[in-house]
């Protein structure tokens, strides 16, 4: 494995972080998706991520040295210390959003872990080969729900075109490149997420087209989550998971 550096544990500590909101957020439609087969998938997709963040967050933790497991870095950090591009933390709006958030993450995923499966971090690139099954699936079933919307029925498509125009934006924030970025990717740890630009756009484009859903144009926008700088959303999300981890430290079950 190669030797740990800041931008090393930094690299891991986001991919980890990701998994570990969106999973959170995911995991919200339990119970509440619109048809039981649905409500089942999207639990599914919630431990899918967890497990991912559980793998990558205890990864991190080995880096670290500091004898910070996977419970410690997901529920007794503060919402600074969270890595996770802001798209990640968007709350469920309706079962669109979802869908369509779920589709742009998922086919960023789906490049990320194919890439990483050639990782110099040994580990990280078990985590990835693993990641990279579950992603095929997730691109598959938001996929097919962002068409079934998009061109669908009436207020189907108008559903799926407002969370489009909503999270769209928030995407910048997946290809800004970074020192953190070309310090990993000069190390072969990943790549620079700047690099998976292209080829997101080309597979998101074609699906959008299919969905008939329009693109918004491309603005100066952009949000920080990766640095540790997030929406209102994030700490709202974190009083609810990390509520009884702080309340009762130590416990076990």
């Amino acid at each position: 494995m190669t030797q740990t550096t800041p931008a090393h544990l930094e690299y891991v500590l986001r991919l980890g972080d990701a998994a570990l909101i969106h999973g959170q957020r995911l995991s919200e439609w339990c119970g509440h998706a619109p048809v039981l087969e649905e409500d089942l998938a999207l639990a599914n997709m919630a431990l899918d991520f967890v497990g991912q963040a559980r793998m990558l967050l205890s990864h991190a933790g080995v880096l670290e040295g500091k004898g910070r497991d996977e419970d410690t870095l997901a529920f007794l950090r503060h919402e600074g210390q969270y890595r996770n591009p802001t798209l990640c933390e968007m709350p469920n709006t309706d079962f669109a959003h979802t869908m369509i958030k779920g589709f742009l993450l998922g086919s960023f995923n789906l490049l990320m872990w194919s890439r990483l499966c050639g990782s110099s971090d040994e580990a990280l690139a078990a985590i990835a080969a693993k990641s990279l099954k579950e992603a095929r699936y997730h691109v598959e079933h938001t996929g097919d729900w962002v068409i079934r919307l998009g061109d669908g029925t009436e207020e189907s498509h108008r559903r799926a075109q407002a969370a489009l125009d909503m999270l769209w934006p928030y995407t910048n924030e997946l290809f800004a490149a970074n020192p953190t970025d070309d310090a990993a990717a000069a190390a072969g740890v990943g790549p620079a997420w700047s690099d998976l630009a292209e080829d997101w756009e080309k597979a998101v484009l074609a699906v959008l087209k299919h969905a008939t859903l329009t693109v918004p144009a491309r603005t100066p926008f952009q949000s920080y989550g990766k640095f540790g700088r997030h929406s209102e959303h994030l700490g709202h999300l974190l009083a609810v998971m990390q509520h009884l981890p702080r309340s009762f430290p130590g416990a076990t079950w």
